[in-house]
Protein backbone atom coordinates (compact mmCIF):
# COMPACT_ATOMS: atom_id res chain seq x y z
CA UNK A 1 0.00 0.00 0.00
CA UNK A 2 1.20 3.50 -0.64
CA UNK A 3 1.70 6.10 2.23
CA UNK A 4 3.17 8.74 0.43
CA UNK A 5 1.16 11.61 1.36
CA UNK A 6 1.58 10.03 5.18
CA UNK A 7 5.88 10.09 4.04
CA UNK A 8 5.46 13.60 2.43
CA UNK A 9 3.79 15.21 6.17
CA UNK A 10 6.32 13.27 8.55
CA UNK A 11 9.42 14.69 6.82
CA UNK A 12 7.61 18.55 7.03
CA UNK A 13 6.69 17.14 10.61
CA UNK A 14 10.37 16.23 11.41
CA UNK A 15 11.08 20.38 10.59
CA UNK A 16 8.94 21.48 13.36
CA UNK A 17 7.70 18.96 15.87
CA UNK A 18 10.54 16.47 17.87
CA UNK A 19 10.88 13.57 15.97
CA UNK A 20 7.82 14.53 13.88
CA UNK A 21 5.65 13.60 16.62
CA UNK A 22 3.68 15.31 19.84
CA UNK A 23 4.08 12.19 21.72
CA UNK A 24 6.82 9.35 21.29
CA UNK A 25 5.53 6.22 20.30
CA UNK A 26 3.77 7.77 17.67
CA UNK A 27 7.35 8.27 15.88
CA UNK A 28 7.00 4.45 15.35
CA UNK A 29 10.84 3.75 16.28
CA UNK A 30 10.20 0.68 17.61
CA UNK A 31 9.12 -1.23 14.68
CA UNK A 32 10.56 1.23 11.78
CA UNK A 33 9.31 2.87 9.25
CA UNK A 34 7.39 6.21 9.41
CA UNK A 35 3.89 6.26 10.67
CA UNK A 36 0.59 6.52 8.53
CA UNK A 37 -1.16 9.98 9.25
CA UNK A 38 -4.68 8.92 9.96
CA UNK A 39 -7.47 11.50 8.85
CA UNK A 40 -10.83 9.48 9.70
CA UNK A 41 -12.19 6.77 12.00
CA UNK A 42 -15.33 5.44 11.79
CA UNK A 43 -16.94 2.60 13.99
CA UNK A 44 -13.83 0.23 14.39
CA UNK A 45 -11.94 0.90 11.63
CA UNK A 46 -9.52 4.50 10.38
CA UNK A 47 -8.06 5.61 7.23
CA UNK A 48 -4.91 7.68 6.34
CA UNK A 49 -3.66 10.49 4.87
CA UNK A 50 -3.20 8.36 1.04
CA UNK A 51 -6.96 6.76 1.87
CA UNK A 52 -5.51 3.24 3.11
CA UNK A 53 -8.04 1.38 5.34
CA UNK A 54 -7.26 -0.27 8.75
CA UNK A 55 -9.47 -2.13 11.07
CA UNK A 56 -8.20 -0.17 14.65
CA UNK A 57 -7.15 -2.22 17.67
CA UNK A 58 -5.98 1.03 19.56
CA UNK A 59 -8.45 2.87 19.61
CA UNK A 60 -7.23 5.98 20.39
CA UNK A 61 -4.71 4.47 23.54
CA UNK A 62 -8.23 2.87 24.67
CA UNK A 63 -10.57 5.26 25.46
CA UNK A 64 -12.99 4.97 22.34
CA UNK A 65 -14.48 1.69 23.28
CA UNK A 66 -17.46 2.55 21.42
CA UNK A 67 -15.47 3.02 18.52
CA UNK A 68 -14.84 5.82 16.28
CA UNK A 69 -17.41 8.57 15.22
CA UNK A 70 -20.54 7.28 17.63
CA UNK A 71 -23.14 9.01 16.39
CA UNK A 72 -24.96 9.83 19.88
CA UNK A 73 -21.56 10.70 21.22
CA UNK A 74 -21.22 13.17 18.22
CA UNK A 75 -24.82 14.57 18.01
CA UNK A 76 -23.72 15.49 21.81
CA UNK A 77 -20.29 17.28 21.49
CA UNK A 78 -22.60 19.48 18.57
CA UNK A 79 -25.00 20.31 20.64
CA UNK A 80 -22.54 21.59 23.20
CA UNK A 81 -20.21 23.59 20.64
CA UNK A 82 -23.40 25.53 19.40
CA UNK A 83 -23.58 26.91 23.12
CA UNK A 84 -19.79 27.89 23.47
CA UNK A 85 -16.30 25.68 23.65
CA UNK A 86 -15.05 26.90 27.10
CA UNK A 87 -16.43 28.97 30.05
CA UNK A 88 -13.97 28.22 32.99
CA UNK A 89 -17.22 28.63 35.31
CA UNK A 90 -19.80 25.90 36.48
CA UNK A 91 -22.08 24.11 34.72
CA UNK A 92 -24.99 21.68 34.97
CA UNK A 93 -22.80 18.71 32.90
CA UNK A 94 -19.95 18.50 35.53
CA UNK A 95 -22.64 17.43 38.35
CA UNK A 96 -24.12 15.18 35.49
CA UNK A 97 -21.05 13.39 34.40
CA UNK A 98 -20.42 13.18 38.50
CA UNK A 99 -23.06 11.79 39.93
CA UNK A 100 -22.99 9.51 37.42
CA UNK A 101 -19.65 8.15 37.69
CA UNK A 102 -20.03 8.12 41.75
CA UNK A 103 -23.52 5.94 40.79
CA UNK A 104 -21.14 3.52 38.70
CA UNK A 105 -17.61 3.48 40.68
CA UNK A 106 -18.02 1.56 43.97
CA UNK A 107 -16.09 3.71 46.36
CA UNK A 108 -16.25 7.24 45.91
CA UNK A 109 -18.16 10.02 46.79
CA UNK A 110 -16.87 12.87 45.16
CA UNK A 111 -14.79 13.53 41.91
CA UNK A 112 -12.67 16.43 40.51
CA UNK A 113 -12.63 16.63 36.91
CA UNK A 114 -9.05 17.85 35.39
CA UNK A 115 -7.82 17.73 32.23
CA UNK A 116 -5.65 14.04 31.18
CA UNK A 117 -4.49 10.95 33.22
CA UNK A 118 -1.53 12.88 33.69
CA UNK A 119 -2.79 14.91 35.86
CA UNK A 120 -5.53 13.37 37.60
CA UNK A 121 -2.40 11.07 38.77
CA UNK A 122 -0.18 14.32 39.68
CA UNK A 123 -3.56 15.59 41.64
CA UNK A 124 -4.14 12.49 43.71
CA UNK A 125 -0.81 11.79 45.00
CA UNK A 126 -0.90 15.30 46.58
CA UNK A 127 -4.04 14.31 47.91
CA UNK A 128 -2.79 11.32 49.46
CA UNK A 129 0.49 13.11 50.89
CA UNK A 130 -1.63 16.14 52.04
CA UNK A 131 -3.94 13.46 53.75
CA UNK A 132 -1.71 11.68 55.59
CA UNK A 133 1.20 14.17 56.27
CA UNK A 134 3.24 11.86 54.65
CA UNK A 135 5.82 12.87 51.60
CA UNK A 136 7.11 9.28 49.82
CA UNK A 137 5.49 7.36 47.52
CA UNK A 138 5.07 3.44 46.08
CA UNK A 139 4.99 3.04 42.58
CA UNK A 140 5.71 -0.29 40.47
CA UNK A 141 8.69 -0.92 38.10
CA UNK A 142 7.43 -0.73 34.28
CA UNK A 143 3.64 1.30 35.35
CA UNK A 144 3.16 4.34 33.75
CA UNK A 145 0.90 6.90 35.49
CA UNK A 146 1.80 10.06 33.39
CA UNK A 147 4.72 12.29 33.00
CA UNK A 148 4.79 14.17 35.94
CA UNK A 149 8.33 14.19 37.26
CA UNK A 150 7.72 12.16 40.61
CA UNK A 151 6.58 9.41 38.06
CA UNK A 152 9.26 9.40 35.55
CA UNK A 153 11.00 6.40 37.32
CA UNK A 154 11.05 2.92 36.51
CA UNK A 155 8.07 3.90 34.09
CA UNK A 156 6.33 1.89 31.51
CA UNK A 157 4.80 2.77 27.81
CA UNK A 158 6.25 5.14 25.65
CA UNK A 159 9.51 5.71 27.88
CA UNK A 160 9.91 1.93 28.19
CA UNK A 161 9.87 1.96 24.61
CA UNK A 162 12.16 4.42 23.55
CA UNK A 163 14.81 2.72 25.86
CA UNK A 164 14.80 5.47 28.65
CA UNK A 165 12.65 4.67 31.12
CA UNK A 166 13.52 7.72 32.99
CA UNK A 167 13.91 11.26 31.75
CA UNK A 168 16.41 14.18 31.76
CA UNK A 169 14.97 16.98 33.42
CA UNK A 170 13.53 15.11 36.41
CA UNK A 171 15.41 16.28 39.58
CA UNK A 172 17.22 13.97 42.26
CA UNK A 173 14.61 15.51 44.83
CA UNK A 174 11.32 15.06 42.34
CA UNK A 175 12.51 11.27 42.18
CA UNK A 176 13.98 10.84 45.48
CA UNK A 177 10.48 10.20 47.70
CA UNK A 178 9.70 7.73 44.55
CA UNK A 179 10.43 4.46 45.73
CA UNK A 180 10.11 1.40 43.53
CA UNK A 181 8.54 -2.10 44.15
CA UNK A 182 7.97 -5.16 41.89
CA UNK A 183 4.67 -5.51 39.85
CA UNK A 184 2.97 -8.81 41.16
CA UNK A 185 5.36 -9.02 44.17
CA UNK A 186 4.08 -8.30 47.51
CA UNK A 187 7.45 -9.04 49.54
CA UNK A 188 8.70 -6.12 47.89
CA UNK A 189 5.97 -3.38 48.78
CA UNK A 190 6.46 -5.04 52.19
CA UNK A 191 9.77 -4.38 51.97
CA UNK A 192 9.30 -0.60 51.23
CA UNK A 193 6.65 -0.34 53.95
CA UNK A 194 9.88 -1.85 56.99
CA UNK A 195 12.53 0.13 55.73
CA UNK A 196 10.45 3.45 55.61
CA UNK A 197 8.31 3.22 58.77
CA UNK A 198 5.24 6.07 59.08
CA UNK A 199 6.72 7.71 55.87
CA UNK A 200 5.23 5.99 53.14
CA UNK A 201 2.24 8.43 51.83
CA UNK A 202 0.53 5.59 49.14
CA UNK A 203 0.93 2.92 46.98
CA UNK A 204 -0.23 3.56 43.14
CA UNK A 205 -0.86 0.83 40.79
CA UNK A 206 -2.54 0.01 37.54
CA UNK A 207 -4.53 -2.75 38.71
CA UNK A 208 -3.56 -4.80 35.58
CA UNK A 209 -0.29 -3.48 34.59
CA UNK A 210 -0.86 -2.36 30.89
CA UNK A 211 1.93 0.16 29.72
CA UNK A 212 3.99 -2.98 29.71
CA UNK A 213 1.96 -4.75 27.54
CA UNK A 214 -1.00 -6.47 29.34
CA UNK A 215 0.16 -8.11 32.81
CA UNK A 216 -2.57 -9.31 34.89
CA UNK A 217 -2.40 -9.02 38.97
CA UNK A 218 -1.42 -12.53 40.24
CA UNK A 219 -4.34 -13.71 42.51
CA UNK A 220 -4.15 -12.21 45.59
CA UNK A 221 -1.74 -9.08 44.67
CA UNK A 222 -4.52 -6.20 45.19
CA UNK A 223 -5.67 -7.65 47.70
CA UNK A 224 -2.64 -7.60 49.31
CA UNK A 225 -1.99 -4.06 48.35
CA UNK A 226 -5.32 -3.16 50.49
CA UNK A 227 -3.96 -4.96 53.78
CA UNK A 228 -0.51 -3.56 53.45
CA UNK A 229 -2.12 0.01 53.13
CA UNK A 230 -4.10 -0.60 56.04
CA UNK A 231 -1.41 -2.12 58.05
CA UNK A 232 0.63 1.02 57.61
CA UNK A 233 -1.81 3.58 57.33
CA UNK A 234 -1.12 4.44 53.56
CA UNK A 235 -3.23 5.31 50.88
CA UNK A 236 -4.17 2.82 48.27
CA UNK A 237 -4.25 4.72 44.60
CA UNK A 238 -5.63 2.89 41.87
CA UNK A 239 -4.61 4.28 38.43
CA UNK A 240 -7.98 3.34 36.21
CA UNK A 241 -7.07 5.72 33.01
CA UNK A 242 -6.51 2.28 31.03
CA UNK A 243 -9.03 -0.14 32.89
CA UNK A 244 -11.35 2.45 33.99
CA UNK A 245 -14.90 1.38 31.86
CA UNK A 246 -13.50 -1.20 30.10
CA UNK A 247 -12.97 -4.04 32.38
CA UNK A 248 -16.72 -3.32 34.29
CA UNK A 249 -19.03 -1.08 34.79
CA UNK A 250 -17.70 0.31 37.87
CA UNK A 251 -13.77 -0.53 36.33
CA UNK A 252 -10.85 -2.49 38.07
CA UNK A 253 -12.31 -2.15 41.34
CA UNK A 254 -15.49 -3.68 40.34
CA UNK A 255 -13.92 -6.43 38.34
CA UNK A 256 -11.67 -7.79 41.07
CA UNK A 257 -13.54 -6.77 44.29
CA UNK A 258 -10.58 -4.28 45.59
CA UNK A 259 -11.53 -1.09 46.74
CA UNK A 260 -9.22 1.79 46.43
CA UNK A 261 -8.89 4.56 48.56
CA UNK A 262 -8.30 6.91 45.31
CA UNK A 263 -8.92 6.10 42.03
CA UNK A 264 -7.97 8.05 38.35
CA UNK A 265 -9.82 8.31 34.99
CA UNK A 266 -8.15 9.43 31.71
CA UNK A 267 -9.91 10.40 28.65
CA UNK A 268 -12.37 7.34 28.73
CA UNK A 269 -14.47 9.66 30.99
CA UNK A 270 -14.34 12.18 27.87
CA UNK A 271 -15.09 9.92 25.60
CA UNK A 272 -11.63 10.05 23.89
CA UNK A 273 -11.59 13.92 24.23
CA UNK A 274 -8.49 15.67 26.34
CA UNK A 275 -10.36 14.79 30.43
CA UNK A 276 -8.95 12.78 33.64
CA UNK A 277 -10.66 12.83 36.87
CA UNK A 278 -9.60 11.64 40.21
CA UNK A 279 -12.44 10.33 42.57
CA UNK A 280 -12.09 9.55 46.38
CA UNK A 281 -14.11 9.09 49.79
CA UNK A 282 -15.82 12.13 50.69
CA UNK A 283 -13.51 12.38 53.92
CA UNK A 284 -10.52 12.38 51.23
CA UNK A 285 -11.83 14.66 48.91
CA UNK A 286 -13.07 17.26 51.24
CA UNK A 287 -10.12 17.86 51.58
CA UNK A 288 -9.28 19.71 48.49
CA UNK A 289 -9.99 23.14 47.79
CA UNK A 290 -11.95 25.17 48.00
CA UNK A 291 -13.54 22.80 51.28
CA UNK A 292 -9.18 21.72 52.07
CA UNK A 293 -6.19 22.94 52.18
CA UNK A 294 -4.83 20.81 49.00
CA UNK A 295 -4.78 22.96 45.92
CA UNK A 296 -5.49 21.83 42.43
CA UNK A 297 -7.31 24.37 39.67
CA UNK A 298 -7.74 24.26 35.93
CA UNK A 299 -9.73 26.06 33.81
CA UNK A 300 -10.65 23.77 31.65
CA UNK A 301 -11.13 21.44 33.83
CA UNK A 302 -15.05 20.20 33.19
CA UNK A 303 -15.09 21.30 29.81
CA UNK A 304 -18.72 21.36 28.50
CA UNK A 305 -17.32 20.12 25.40
CA UNK A 306 -15.63 17.35 26.57
CA UNK A 307 -17.98 16.70 29.48
CA UNK A 308 -21.01 16.34 26.59
CA UNK A 309 -18.59 13.57 25.00
CA UNK A 310 -18.10 11.70 28.20
CA UNK A 311 -21.60 11.84 30.04
CA UNK A 312 -23.09 10.45 26.65
CA UNK A 313 -20.49 7.53 26.33
CA UNK A 314 -20.62 6.77 29.78
CA UNK A 315 -24.42 6.46 29.99
CA UNK A 316 -24.22 4.18 27.16
CA UNK A 317 -21.67 1.79 28.46
CA UNK A 318 -24.13 2.51 32.25
CA UNK A 319 -27.15 0.88 30.22
CA UNK A 320 -25.49 -1.69 28.60
CA UNK A 321 -23.69 -4.10 30.76
CA UNK A 322 -23.81 -6.87 28.14
CA UNK A 323 -20.81 -4.94 26.93
CA UNK A 324 -18.30 -6.02 28.95
CA UNK A 325 -18.20 -9.88 28.88
CA UNK A 326 -18.87 -9.41 25.06
CA UNK A 327 -15.29 -7.42 24.96
CA UNK A 328 -13.81 -9.80 27.40
CA UNK A 329 -15.18 -13.02 24.82
CA UNK A 330 -13.95 -11.14 22.04
CA UNK A 331 -10.33 -10.37 23.51
CA UNK A 332 -10.09 -14.06 24.52
CA UNK A 333 -11.27 -15.46 21.08
CA UNK A 334 -7.80 -13.50 19.68
CA UNK A 335 -5.55 -14.87 22.64
CA UNK A 336 -6.63 -17.71 21.83
CA UNK A 337 -6.58 -17.97 18.30
CA UNK A 338 -2.61 -16.48 18.33
CA UNK A 339 -1.44 -19.36 20.94
CA UNK A 340 -2.99 -21.73 18.91
CA UNK A 341 -1.08 -20.08 15.95
CA UNK A 342 2.38 -19.92 17.61
CA UNK A 343 1.87 -23.69 18.21
CA UNK A 344 1.20 -24.62 14.60
CA UNK A 345 4.18 -22.63 13.21
CA UNK A 346 6.45 -23.10 16.45
CA UNK A 347 7.12 -19.52 17.13
CA UNK A 348 7.95 -18.72 20.83
CA UNK A 349 4.74 -16.69 21.93
CA UNK A 350 3.05 -15.69 25.28
CA UNK A 351 -0.09 -13.98 24.92
CA UNK A 352 -1.89 -12.34 28.24
CA UNK A 353 -5.49 -10.90 28.12
CA UNK A 354 -7.53 -9.72 30.93
CA UNK A 355 -11.38 -8.41 29.93
CA UNK A 356 -10.91 -6.19 26.52
CA UNK A 357 -7.22 -6.27 26.67
CA UNK A 358 -4.45 -8.25 25.18
CA UNK A 359 -0.66 -8.45 24.39
CA UNK A 360 1.54 -11.09 22.52
CA UNK A 361 4.93 -11.18 23.95
CA UNK A 362 7.96 -13.37 21.81
CA UNK A 363 9.04 -15.27 24.66
CA UNK A 364 8.69 -18.81 25.39
CA UNK A 365 8.04 -18.27 28.84
CA UNK A 366 5.10 -16.68 31.30
CA UNK A 367 4.42 -12.92 31.70
CA UNK A 368 4.28 -11.58 35.42
CA UNK A 369 6.43 -9.05 35.93
CA UNK A 370 8.39 -5.87 34.51
CA UNK A 371 11.34 -8.67 34.48
CA UNK A 372 9.52 -10.87 32.42
CA UNK A 373 8.34 -8.67 29.85
CA UNK A 374 12.02 -7.87 28.85
CA UNK A 375 12.56 -11.66 27.69
CA UNK A 376 10.47 -10.59 24.70
CA UNK A 377 12.13 -10.95 21.54
CA UNK A 378 11.85 -6.70 20.12
CA UNK A 379 12.75 -7.82 16.83
CA UNK A 380 9.99 -10.59 16.38
CA UNK A 381 7.80 -7.83 17.71
CA UNK A 382 8.76 -5.32 15.14
CA UNK A 383 8.74 -8.07 12.37
CA UNK A 384 5.02 -8.90 13.51
CA UNK A 385 3.93 -5.41 13.97
CA UNK A 386 4.98 -4.74 9.90
CA UNK A 387 3.26 -7.48 8.72
CA UNK A 388 0.03 -6.89 10.35
CA UNK A 389 0.08 -3.35 9.34
CA UNK A 390 0.92 -4.21 5.83
CA UNK A 391 -2.00 -6.61 5.96
CA UNK A 392 -4.54 -3.67 6.92
CA UNK A 393 -4.45 -4.13 10.92
CA UNK A 394 -3.51 -1.07 12.75
CA UNK A 395 -2.05 -1.97 16.31
CA UNK A 396 0.03 -0.56 18.99
CA UNK A 397 3.50 0.38 17.34
CA UNK A 398 5.57 -1.04 20.73
CA UNK A 399 5.89 -4.35 22.62
CA UNK A 400 4.52 -2.61 25.39
CA UNK A 401 1.43 -1.45 24.80
CA UNK A 402 -2.35 -2.99 24.87
CA UNK A 403 -4.20 -4.70 22.02
CA UNK A 404 -7.68 -2.82 22.57
CA UNK A 405 -11.01 -4.47 21.75
CA UNK A 406 -14.07 -1.97 21.57
CA UNK A 407 -17.68 -2.51 21.28
CA UNK A 408 -17.56 -1.43 17.36
CA UNK A 409 -15.25 -4.91 16.90
CA UNK A 410 -17.80 -7.56 14.99
CA UNK A 411 -17.24 -11.25 14.43
CA UNK A 412 -15.23 -10.04 10.82
CA UNK A 413 -12.99 -8.07 11.97
CA UNK A 414 -11.90 -10.89 15.18
CA UNK A 415 -11.71 -13.12 12.53
CA UNK A 416 -9.23 -10.70 9.95
CA UNK A 417 -7.34 -9.98 13.24
CA UNK A 418 -6.93 -14.10 13.93
CA UNK A 419 -6.09 -14.70 10.09
CA UNK A 420 -3.85 -11.84 9.77
CA UNK A 421 -1.70 -12.71 12.71
CA UNK A 422 -1.76 -16.42 11.96
CA UNK A 423 0.01 -15.23 8.88
CA UNK A 424 2.05 -13.20 10.69
CA UNK A 425 3.49 -16.07 12.71
CA UNK A 426 3.74 -17.97 10.16
CA UNK A 427 6.34 -15.89 8.15
CA UNK A 428 8.22 -15.24 11.23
Amino acid sequence: MSRARSEALFTRAQNVLPGGVNSPVRAYRAVGGNPPFLVRGQGCRVWDEDGNEYIDFVGSWGPLILGHSNPEVLEAVGKAMQNGLSFGAPTAIEVEIAELLVSMVPGIDMVRMVNSGTEAVMSALRVARGVTGREKLVKFEGCYHGHSDAMLVGAGSGALTQGVPDSAGVTRGAARDTLLAQYNDLDSVSALFDANPGEIAAVIVEPVAANMGVVPPAPGFLAGLRSLCDKHGALLIFDEVITGFRLARGGAQEYFGVRADLVTFGKIIGGGMPVGAYAGRREIMSQVAPTGPIYQAGTLSGNPVAMAAGLTQLRILNDHPEYFPALEEKAKTMAEAMRASAMRHGAALTVNQCGGLLCPYFTDRPVRSFADTKTSDLDKFKRYFNKMLARGLYIAPSQFEATFVNVSHGEAEVQAFCAAADAALAEL
